[in-house]
This record gives structure tokens, sequence and C-alpha cells, in this order.
């Protein structure tokens, strides 16, 4: 059986330092029941001493986890912190108080302005002072990922016989590299007497990119508590992101001989909640909860994906609440993702036909970022609006602005093979285009309606025209056209109004 991992979730804490990221009580609240929801061990709720806002928050999370987790209360090194922080977990019934101090020679130095001995003398004062109150206390050793290795060894042992129940060892700065970080835990292991019989926890951070790295060389080091937020939010460039983590050690239990009891299906919902509330997005191809962590836009990848999900995934996006795969239709896409799409809005087509779709396909992909499904309905519309016309259109030129007068040359394929260009102005580019098609086709009609809408969203979005004209003997004929340049849509719609118009009056000759 692989050793259970402790997941300490500190969004509500650290996560909360990050700029922009202050949350009320209420909100704290409602982030507190999804992390009871996805399992979490521990929640630090807050630092009581910093703010009524903070004790409040405490308080009412104690109130809220009952038995479902551990409450964790930051403290300094300092009786008063300690006091306060006692007094807003006094309805927990899993209280916790996390006290600490600086460890590094740049702490010692240059913040704190005390020798290693005082500030060992500090820690265990703090640590004694919390026992009495709780008997659960965490002990961090801030900056430890820049401390000496002896003083630390020095640090933990002490704080470890005056009663901590964990000892967190944090790489503040993220300055580590994760062979060093997980070296580092275990010299610990190896030198702390009686660390056995507590937990060893890390808190990284992700200055230069590697706080999951950093977490899991020190899990397999000897660590057993993993401190982290969801969306790795919290100081600078973040913390540990609990998804990563976790996910991590779930892909490598026996290479870690680690597992987690987080329900990791609550992920995705956990990730755009707090991104909701704290108002800072996740980044599209941010791992796990990402919007591309399980979206494929390559050809070879969308083939593969298709085939057996499991040759581009290594996590099936249900296990994080992520629903399914999603293949992104774009100019990289291959036959295989156009066929699976088509299908799945109900079309299907032969290989001759499917060959002639994908060249349309391909041509508005090249226009796009992203072809929607909107997009594929619309192309498979105009490909069968253009396979029953009488008159199809090759080109179609606008010159207009002011002060230019609107102007339209255009060239068509008639009924009987023929090629015509003509060229006709107008009050404006449409009204300019529609008077060179009635050139080429010559049929009265009075145009009755236009519309043009949307069909997709986003700047580059194909604009689909809709016109309605009425034939001399009263008939109404509806004609669509789609295409990114709204002038092209506008022709093509028209065209294909007439085109109707006219097998109308063929049929009934």
């Amino acid at each position: 059986m692989t050793r259970k991992i402790d997941i300490f979730d500190t969004t509500l804490r650290d996560g909360e330092q990050s700029p922009g990221a202050s949350m009320n009580t209420e909100e704290k609240l409602v982030i507190a029941r999804e992390l009871l929801r996805l399992n979490v061990d521990v929640i630090e709720a807050g630092f009581p001493i910093s703010s009524p806002g903070d004790f409040e928050s405490v308080r009412r999370i104690s109130e809220l986890a009952g038995d479902d987790a551990v409450v964790c209360a930051l403290t300094r090194a300092i009786e008063k912190d300690i006091v306060v922080a006692a007094d807003a977990l006094k309805f927990a019934k899993r209280p916790r108080i996390h006290t600490g101090i600086g460890v590094s020679e740049s702490h010692l130095r240059d913040k704190l302005r005390i020798s290693g001995d005082e500030a060992i003398e500090r820690a265990v004062k703090a640590v004694k002072c919390a026992r009495n109150y709780v008997d659960d206390v965490q002990f961090y050793a801030e900056d430890a990922g820049r401390s000496d290795y002896d003083f630390l060894v020095k640090m933990i042992q002490a704080v470890v016989d005056a009663g901590a129940s964990v000892v967190n060892i944090p790489d503040t700065t993220g300055y580590s590299l994760p062979d060093e970080f997980g070296r580092r835990i275990k010299y610990l292991v190896d030198n702390v007497k009686g660390i056995e019989n507590v937990t060893i926890a890390v808190h990284c951070h992700n200055d230069l990119g590697m706080a999951t790295a950093l977490a899991l060389s020190g899990v397999k080091n000897g660590a057993r508590q993993i401190e982290c937020t969801i969306n790795g939010l919290g100081e600078r460039a973040g913390n540990t992101a609990m998804e990563e983590v976790v996910m991590g050690i779930k892909m490598h239990p026996e290479d870690l001989d680690a597992h987690t009891d987080i329900n990791t299906r609550e992920f995705i919902k956990a990730s755009r909640l707090v991104s909701s509330i704290t108002g800072m997005n996740v980044q599209a191809n941010k791992a796990i909860v990402g919007a591309n962590a399980f979206a494929h836009s390559s050809g070879i990848h969308q083939d593969g994906v298709l085939k057996k999900r499991d040759t581009y995934e290594i996590i099936d996006p249900a296990e994080v609440g992520a629903g399914q795969s999603q293949i992104v239709l774009t100019a990289r896409s291959g036959h295989a993702a156009l066929k699976h799409r088509l299908e799945e809005l109900g079309y299907e087509f032969d290989s001759e036909k499917l060959d002639q779709l994908y060249e349309a396909f391909l041509n508005l992909a090249d226009k796009k970022k992203e072809v929607y499904d909107e997009d594929l309905e619309s192309l498979v519309n105009e490909r069968d609006r253009e396979s029953n016309a009488l008159y199809s259109l090759e080109s179609v030129q606008i010159s207009c602005g002011f002060p230019l007068k609107p102007t339209a040359t255009l060239t068509m394929r008639c009924m009987d093979g023929e090629v015509r260009t003509v060229c006709d102005w107008g009050t404006g580019p449409v009204d300019a285009v529609y008077k060179a098609v009635n050139q080429v086709i010559d049929i009265e009609n009075d145009l009755s309606e236009y519309s043009v809408q949307s069909v997709t969203r986003g700047i580059d979005a194909l604009g689909e025209v809709t016109v309605r004209v009425k034939a001399e003997d009263g008939r109404v004929y509806t004609g669509r056209g789609a295409d990114g340049d709204i002038i092209v849509s506008s022709t093509k719609a028209y065209i294909n109004a007439l085109n109707r118009l006219l097998s109308d009056n063929i049929a009934s000759a």
C-alpha cells in the first residue's frame, strides 16, 4: 500500500495574497465548501491577527468544516498572534495552529536581524505556546529552500522536541532545483531524531516554474503533506497547483510511493469557481484545468485520439471533471477530424464529397483561427446550394470608400457554361454587386428583404446573409450565402435566391 499524502490547501490564505485576488468572508465560505467536496485534508483558512475579516473567516470555516477537515490558522512566532489564532479556532473540531520563523541567512540577517540561536529560541517558545491551545501544531521554517542544511536540522530538531506535529519545509522564493530540494528533505529524514513521528510538509513557490516538480521531489524523499492552492494561486508566480500535484501523484503512485484522497472530478468546477471569485483567469494552456488541456488541433494528434484516446492523453478528461476530449478544427486538422465532427452533427458523405468539403473547409480554416460547428453547417449548406446552382459565382471585387463611387466587378459561370465578367456601380457596395448580378441573370424581381448575422463568435466569424426576392407573380424566394467576407456572402445569397426563382420558372414552363 502506498503512503497517504495529505493535501493542505492554502487558497484562502496564501492564494488570497496574490495581488488582486482578495476575498471577503462569504466568498471564502463558498470556496471552503468546494474544498470540502474536493476532500482536502487541511484548509488553511486565514491569518487571524491580520484583520477582523480574516479572524471571522477562520471562525466561520471552523464551524463549517466539522470533522471533515483540519482547519488551520497562520501566525508568526509571536504570542499575541497565537492567542488570537486559538480564539478564531475555538469552534473547530480539528484545529491546527501554523506558526514559524525565517531560517535562511537572508531572513535572519536582513529581515529578522537576529542570530540563529535567537531564531531557534523564538521558534521553540512559539510551538510550546501553541501547544497550550491545540494538540496539532505545525511549524514553518520560512525560506528553508535557501537555508544552511545543518542549521535547518538544528531548527527542526528543536521544534520537534518542543511538540510540533507537522514541520513545513517551504521553498518560499521558488529558488531550489527539484533534486536539491529532494536532498534537503532526505537530509532532514536522516538527521532529525524522532522525525518519523511527525509529518514533513512541503510548500513550494513557482518563481522558476518548478513548484509542482519541487513538491513531488519532496514527496519522493519523505514528505507526507503538500501545501498547494487551486489554480496555483499565490504570491508572485504562485504556489504548487493542487490539480497538478495530485494528478502527478495519481499518474505515478508506485514511483512516488504515494496516493491522495482527493476527489479529482471536482477540479474543473473548483478551478472555475476560484477564477470567478478572485477574477484571476486561468491561462488556456494551464495543465489539467486550462481550456486547452484536453483540446487537440493538430491533424496527427486528432487522428490518434479519435482512434484511441490515450495515444495523446495520459489523463481521461472525465477524471478531472472536464467532460471529454475536444477536437478543435483548424487549418492543421485532417480528414479524420472533419469526418468525425460532421458525423457528430449528423452528416455523412462519400469520400469524393468529403474531399470536396475538406477543400472548402481548409479555405475557411486558413481565414479563421478555429472552425466551429455552425461554420461546418453553413459550409455544408453552401455546398448544397452551389451543387444545384444554375448560375455560380466565380469572383467578385469591390472598390468603395469615401469619396469613391462603389463599383463591383463580377465574374459568374452561367447555366450554359459561359463565363461572364461584368462591372456596375451603385449607392453602396451591395447595391453595386446586385446590379452587376442583374446584368448576368436578367430576370425581373424585387429585393424585399436583406439581413446579415454572425454565424459564430469572434471577429473572424462567418457572416451569413439572407435575402428575399419577390417574382412578378408575387411568389417569394429566399436565398442564403455565407462567407468570411460579407460582400461575398451578400453576392452568394442574391444568386441563390435568383437560382431558385429561375428553377421554378423552368420547372413550370
